[in-house]
């Protein structure tokens, strides 16, 4: 699930607690299910294309206000019923969505409020950060300085960039297979965050270099014993088990969580990171700013990080679309990927989060400053997505079919134009050329050379729907935010989707949505955003006593105020219309 801003520290696990608590719970996604039922595609267009400029504010007392409200208490139920305690995570969203206004001192107050004997108060929830770094060692690798050195990953980015592995030509039945080998039983469903955030200054507020994005891995690494990511000499990453930190083309600075059984794991997860990170910030005199698009500076003060990839697509976005440099260098969002049981289940979850993702970006809508100035949008990361490159973005009407399962999704990506393949640790340009001439050997480049699965799966990661599909669906619609909203964002979806009772009522809920209406959702929310809670059942039906996780949006949705709303006010009132202070006031 792609589609959140960046935004403060507190709000990193209100997404993957959104996401969680309706897509790991049956009820909650069925529910969302019947929610979106008779929407149409102009509908959830629609939905999709407002949220970045008016965020909730056009549907307070309205269908998007009421939904989305509806939609958090079935999130929270869901992690209830997993039994793991998780929903208190959304709560420093909910408030929003009761005001209709992005409310960035309720998530300060939600956040951390002190410590006692090594303890923080988190949402509601008493949380020991010695307990968190600790999962976090115990569970990969220690946290104590290596005295016996780190080790080197010559190639790209894990885990789309490995080196390619020779195998057998390719059928479709093969790429449908894979897609399919990403079913499993409940028991073995999973959490998976990424959030990515905004390094600076603290002196100029300018982005920070290549030079110093690099000296902060190799203390990380060095430190904390992770493995180093080197390209051409280069360092552009980490990895530690199945975590990895990776570069976005900005420099944005992303955490690729591992597939964790609990909201309470993933936000130890994200907090001992983010703990790793701040052990060097003071020193070297940078920050991390928790937002969906940079506040400050212009895309020629943004540096750009020696990837090979990055150029391919730098060269690439200016002929498909007006916004695609925006996004790769000056936006930030929080995903969430969620597991599916079978095909039929895959379906139901893909239509509502699809239907649904509107929602999320409207609760966590956090980017309303370009360039030092009100942009005229709550989510201008959302908006910057609806004219960036439409042959592989948007919100995939055709997932509503009745023909819809695995092998449609494989049509549509076998279409879809590719940037680039990766040989002898190089990246060679293929951009405009499909995956389907790939494997029919009519590659300029390669000619007669046909793709192998290590091709397939880095292709399907060049693909960027509102929800995107691999062996897991992703979440794609939050801005990045505060600490809390990277747990209440999976605690929402989880508390939806990974609850049977949540999932039906989702889908009761959406029934009679039509396209037009979804579609016409989709566009509203990035002004208007917000203008009940199934997820919050669903949390509570898993058993994990999650559903806390879910506070950081529960005021979100009750109030219909959105993070992004709250910083205009500030903006417009104590700060004198600076953006200067949202640096300090949104800093991890």
């Amino acid at each position: 699930m792609r589609g959140a801003d960046g935004g403060p520290w507190r709000r990193l696990c209100a997404l993957p607690t959104f996401w969680v608590g309706i897509l790991y719970d049956e009820v909650s996604l069925q529910n969302v299910l019947d929610i979106m039922a008779d929407w149409t595609a102009k509908e959830r267009q629609m939905s999709r294309n407002k949220v970045p400029k008016t965020g909730l504010k056009p549907f307070r007392d309205g269908l998007l206000g009421h939904v989305a409200q509806d939609v958090l208490k079935l999130a929270k139920d869901g992690p209830e019923r997993r039994g793991y305690k998780e929903s208190g995570f959304v709560n420093v969203v909910a408030e929003a969505v009761r005001k209709g206004v992005v409310n960035m001192a309720l998530v300060s107050q939600a956040g951390l409020t002190g410590t006692t004997n090594g303890h923080h108060r988190v949402f509601g929830l008493t949380y020991n950060i010695e307990v968190a770094v600790s999962f976090s060692s115990s569970s990969y690798h220690s946290t104590k300085k290596s005295r016996r050195g780190y080790r080197s990953i010559v190639a790209a980015s894990p885990p789309t960039e490995a080196a390619v592995i020779a195998t057998e030509p390719l059928t479709k039945e093969d790429l449908v297979g894979y897609l399919a080998a990403g079913c499993k039983p409940k028991e073995k469903w999973r959490i998976g965050t990424e959030h990515e955030k905004f390094g600076f200054e603290f002196g100029t507020l300018r982005p920070m270099k290549y030079e110093q994005i690099a000296e902060l891995l190799h203390s990380i690494a060095e430190r904390f014993d992770w493995e180093k990511v080197i390209e051409d000499d280069k360092i552009i990453g980490l990895k530690q088990g199945k975590q990895n930190i990776s570069l976005e083309p900005g420099g944005q600075f992303e955490l690729s969580g591992a597939p964790v059984e609990t909201l309470h794991q993933t936000c130890a997860e994200l907090n001992s990171h983010l703990q790793q990170v701040k052990a060097f910030t003071e020193e070297m005199g940078i920050g991390f700013l928790g937002i969906g698009f940079h506040p400050k500076w212009g895309i020629n003060e943004i540096p750009v990080m020696p990837k090979g990839r990055y150029e391919i697509v730098t060269n690439y976005m200016p002929k498909v679309g007006t916004f695609g440099i925006d996004m790769m260098y000056r936006t930030c969002s929080v995903q969430v990927n969620l597991d599916f049981s079978s095909e039929a289940d895959m379906i139901k979850k893909f239509r509502a989060s699809l239907a649904l993702q509107p929602i999320a970006t409207a609760l966590f809508a956090n980017s309303p400053f370009t360039e030092g100035k009100p942009n005229g949008y709550l989510s201008m990361r959302s908006q910057i997505w609806t004219d960036t490159d439409n042959n592989r973005t948007g919100m995939l009407p055709f997932v509503f079919d009745d023909s819809f399962g695995f092998e449609q999704y494989v049509d549509y990506a076998l279409d879809v134009p590719m940037y680039f393949i990766y040989r002898k640790k190089k990246y060679i340009d293929c951009s405009g050329m499909s995956f389907r001439e790939f494997m029919a050997g009519k590659l300029p480049h390669l000619p007669g050379e046909l793709p192998t699965l290590n091709d397939w799966e880095l292709h399907l990661g060049t693909i960027y729907p509102e929800v995107r599909l691999k062996r897991y669906l992703e979440m794609r619609g939050a801005d990045a935010g505060s600490w809390g909203s990277l747990c209440a964002l999976p605690a929402f979806w989880v508390g939806l989707f990974y609850d049977e009772v949540a999932l039906q009522n989702v889908v009761d809920m959406t029934a009679d949505w039509t396209l037009e209406e979804k579609l016409m959702l989709r566009n509203k929310v990035t002004k208007t955003a917000l203008k009940r809670h199934s997820e919050m059942d669903g949390l509570e039906r898993r058993g994990f006593k999650e559903s806390g996780f879910l506070n950081a949006v529960e005021e979100v949705a009750r109030t219909g105020v959105t993070p992004a709303e709250k910083l205009l006010e500030m903006y417009h009132g104590e700060w004198t219309q600076s953006v200067d202070p949202v640096f300090q006031h949104i800093l991890y």
